[in-house]
């Protein structure tokens, strides 16, 4: 009987990662596809290969039991089976409501769904008071903040960008000069994102803090080095092209970005294998940790193989099912190119990063879309589809309160058919 509800619960697990992989994925590389920087084949894999390293060199091996501490266990004392089958139900509901909202295009939060998915079993299960409201509070506060702060800063990032390279009579020569600056702002916020929220658990406590000054100072270092590299090969590729015209220079200038726009949506891919692959196997390892416990605990290992399914799964459903979020995130709201492209992911990837170190919760799906319609505002209100962004802002809004209430229906009728006590019948 254990090895049947252990591989029930990994087979939701995996389905859970196949739908974050088709809607939550698409964040990273979706603007690299709209910017038609890369293919959507080399994005796939790309994405993929950058997910599955994310999720088992960097992935946490250990994770917190009950989701971003949204629902007290306490509440559940003497009664653990009930937290076993409540994370299966949040399982099911958050892949379900992922799922539907994959399938009309919507990118919505995997984290919020995952939380709304706990609070839901939570209050069905021990009452209203069994959830942190303040912590729900604070989610309903990102909704509007990290959008709004995401759009504002690529708004003035490709406001530098148009006023001092693509606005110039001569914006050849304006690339050479000053896109090295850019690329230096861009290789130091990347590496330091990705210390920060891919490695930082595996620094921690080492000569390399993720967020001390060593880790400044390589960050910085490895921008500077990546300037000067950058300064006489753009002045390579560009060579001759002052001269042409003005829409021909552009292209160049966009061709040139064209790269740089690849590495950064990689560079989130990896990040986010890192992160959110929690959301996926999270919830299995505390039913795996329940069942072979028999008690509910704060804290639950996660072995090396269930990172790796997680992160196989999600790059399953990339690459099989995330072309419709990619599109709607690349090609949708506004369109996009490599500057654009390029603008946008370094005000979200610094968007992140602030907030987080401010203990600020933030959604990293909510930001890009924001960064992508500061973009698109950079260029006149009537760039940005604001029927799509409203159909956007509508399922963030719902996302929650669906969820839960998913997974509240699948945790009230778990009970009614005494899954409840299976599960605590295999307790050693």
């Amino acid at each position: 009987m254990i090895t049947v509800l252990l591989g029930g619960t990994v087979a939701l697990g995996l389905y859970l990662a196949w739908t974050i992989g088709g809607n939550d994925f698409a964040n990273s590389m979706g603007d690299a596809v709209g910017a038609r920087a890369v293919s959507i084949p080399k994005a796939i894999l790309l994405g993929a290969l950058c997910e599955l390293a994310g999720s088992t060199l960097a992935g946490s091996h250990v994770t917190d039991t009950v989701r971003k501490g949204i629902v007290d266990p306490n509440h559940f004392a003497g009664a653990p089976e009930l937290v076993a089958l409540g994370m299966m139900a949040a399982l099911l509901g958050t892949a379900l409501w992922l799922h539907v909202a994959t399938l009309f295009g919507l990118p919505v939060s995997t984290t919020h769904s995952i939380v709304g998915g706990v609070a839901g079993f939570g209050v069905v299960g021990a009452g209203w008071a069994a959830v942190s409201w303040g912590t729900l509070s604070a989610i309903v506060m990102s909704w509007f903040i990290s959008p709004l702060v995401g759009g504002i800063l690529a708004y003035i990032l490709f406001k530098l960008i148009v006023r001092f390279i693509l606005g110039q009579s001569r914006p050849v020569d304006a690339a050479i000069r000053c896109a090295p600056s850019v690329i230096f702002v861009v290789v130091a916020v990347l590496v330091y994102s990705t210390m920060f929220k891919a490695l930082g658990k595996k620094l921690a406590g080492t000569a390399l803090e993720a967020t001390g000054p060593p880790a400044v100072i390589l960050s910085v270092g490895l921008g500077i080095v990546a300037a000067l590299i950058a300064r006489p090969m753009l002045a390579y590729r560009l060579r001759g092209r002052q001269n042409q015209p003005l829409s021909m220079q552009l292209s160049s200038i966009e061709a040139a970005f064209a790269p740089l726009v690849v590495i950064t949506s990689c560079s989130v891919a990896f990040a986010h294998g890192a992160n959110d692959v929690a959301n996926a196997i999270g919830p299995v390892a505390a039913v795996m940790d329940i069942i072979q416990s028999g008690t509910v605990s704060m804290k639950a290992m996660v072995p090396y193989w269930l990172l790796g399914l997680g992160g196989i799964g999600i790059a399953l459903g990339l690459a099989t099912y995330g072309y419709r979020v990619m599109l709607t995130i690349g090609t949708k709201i506004t369109q996009l190119t490599p500057t654009r492209g390029v603008a946008a992911d370094l005000a979200a990837s610094t968007t992140v990063i602030s907030c987080t170190l401010l203990k600020f919760p933030v959604s990293t799906t909510h930001t890009i879309v924001g960064a992508i319609i500061g973009v698109g505002f950079a260029r006149g209100l009537g760039a940005v589809n604001r029927k799509v962004t409203r159909d956007i802002f509508g399922s963030w809004l719902i996302t929650v309160p669906a969820a839960g209430l998913l997974s509240a229906v699948l945790f009230t009728a778990g009970r009614a058919l005494g899954l409840a006590d299976l599960i605590r019948t295999s307790f050693p």
